[in-house]
């Protein structure tokens, strides 16, 4: 069997030397060969074991993956925001019309239920690989992924060809990665150069970005003039004259929802099967998910991008309050172009700010909120680098009819000090203390 992770490696194995973004195979091929491996491949070196030296390991795991194609059907998401929502809708809806489906992405391995946690919203390889086939021995007829630029970027996909791709939106995050704007959005075009002749592409056309992903056989959503037009109204929306609801609250999750309802009108799927299905689906946990305290919401969210900031600010906004109280900050060893502007945008659409610590990483925490605050004219802040205590004290500032905003984690269990993963959930933190 092809390995290649040194740890897994049996006996008669053949061991493969991929070079990844931060270790080289190469420097595990004594321990594969110690392990039981009888060949190694590699692109360069010789070895007590038979070698073949090939010109990129990477490009000869594409080619060897490629030929094990399996009879599942993909669909890949990929944007800078929205992209696990949508997978989820769409995931929900596939379960609710008795479709099996499989999802990859930020919230883990789901076949008809969560199976197990992820490394990467897009896994490596072999990873993927092994996910995939899961998926077919669990006799799933699709399988709904979220594809990161930085999977896109680095070949993780390559071995793929997609029936479908969705584009969510284009805005700034990653850049730390990127370097710019322009190689954003190059990786994240790849996706639309890698669907099949037959698939689909489904793009929201209200994206300044559009027609950078309006390549092949696609369809547009939006509220601009587009194939499926969206037509908002109260707490219902129209899709080319056709009427929804939905529990989801945003003008945001319409984009996500009606991604998906183009999805499933590529499928075939037509108003009278979807209407009923639509109300039933639920945002994945971590997004929008809303506590009530007396005549208060607390709302937890992912939201960590400008974009999604300026979003859940808007859409709270809209609701029945007194005050927005937000608790924010930004991940170390990241875009640290996005931070000032996370400030401002808190600040100006929140009544009170307490921005705070979130996955530093390997820098001062201290040191990005002053990067947040940095220029900053308003006033109507404070600083508490400490996460749970920043929680904590937003609780407190609430009186009647006041939203506290709690953004940046979501669904994550951890915070990154360092290079550790330290136990921490943001909606135990709150019912702990409103309980």
């Amino acid at each position: 069997m092809l390995r290649c992770d040194s740890r897994k490696v049996k006996e008669g194995d053949t061991f493969l030397a991929i070079k990844g973004a931060t270790y080289d195979g190469h420097d595990y091929i004594k321990d594969a060969i110690e392990a039981g491996a009888k060949k190694v491949i590699v692109e360069h070196g010789t070895y007590s074991v038979e070698t073949e030296v090939v010109p990129s390991t990477k490009e000869y795991l594409t080619k060897y993956l490629r030929r094990k194609e399996l009879p599942i059907k993909i669909i890949g998401v990929t944007g800078t925001n929205g992209k696990t929502t949508t997978c989820f809708l769409i995931w929900q809806l596939f379960r609710l019309l008795s479709i099996p489906c499989s999802y990859i992405g930020t919230l883990g391995f789901y076949t008809d239920k969560k199976e197990s946690d992820l490394k990467n919203t897009t896994p490596g390889f072999i990873e993927l690989y092994r996910l995939l086939k899961k998926s077919v021995e669990a006799k799933c007829e699709y399988v709904v992924m979220e594809v990161s630029s930085q999977a896109l970027d680095q070949g993780r996909v390559d071995f793929l060809d997609f029936d479908y791709a969705i584009f969510t939106n284009l805005t700034q995050d990653h850049l730390d990665y990127h370097k710019s704007m322009e190689n954003y959005l190059k990786a994240k075009q790849q996706l639309f150069l890698k669907v099949k002749e037959s698939g689909i592409s489904i793009i929201n056309k209200d994206d300044p970005c559009a027609s950078y992903f309006e390549i092949g056989n696609y369809v547009t959503y939006g509220y601009s003039n587009s194939d499926y037009q969206i037509i908002e109204e109260d707490n219902s929306f129209k899709v080319n004259e056709e009427e929804y609801q939905m529990s989801l609250l945003g003008k945001y999750n319409i984009y996500n929802m009606v991604a998906a309802i183009c999805l499933f009108y590529q499928l075939g799927y037509n108003y009278s099967e979807l209407k009923e299905k639509i109300i039933l689906c639920r945002s994945p946990e971590g997004r929008m998910d809303v506590i009530e305290y007396g005549t208060n919401k607390i709302i937890i969210d992912y939201a960590h991008t400008p974009d999604a900031l300026e979003n859940i600010l808007d859409c709270v906004n809209d609701l029945t309050h007194k005050k927005v109280i937000t608790v924010v900050g930004c991940g170390g060893d990241r875009d640290k172009g996005k931070r000032p502007i996370m400030g401002e945008l808190a600040t100006r659409k929140s009544d009170y700010v307490i921005f705070t610590s979130d996955n530093p990483r390997s820098e001062n925490p201290l040191r990005i909120i002053k990067d947040i605050v940095n220029g900053l004219d308003n006033v109507n802040y404070e600083i508490e680098v400490n996460r749970e205590e920043a929680i904590k004290k937003g609780i407190h500032f609430l009186t009647k009819d006041d939203i506290l905003l709690v953004l940046g984690k979501g669904h994550e269990k951890y915070q990154i000090i360092g290079t550790e993963k330290i136990f921490f959930d943001d909606k135990k933190i709150v019912l702990d203390n409103i309980i």
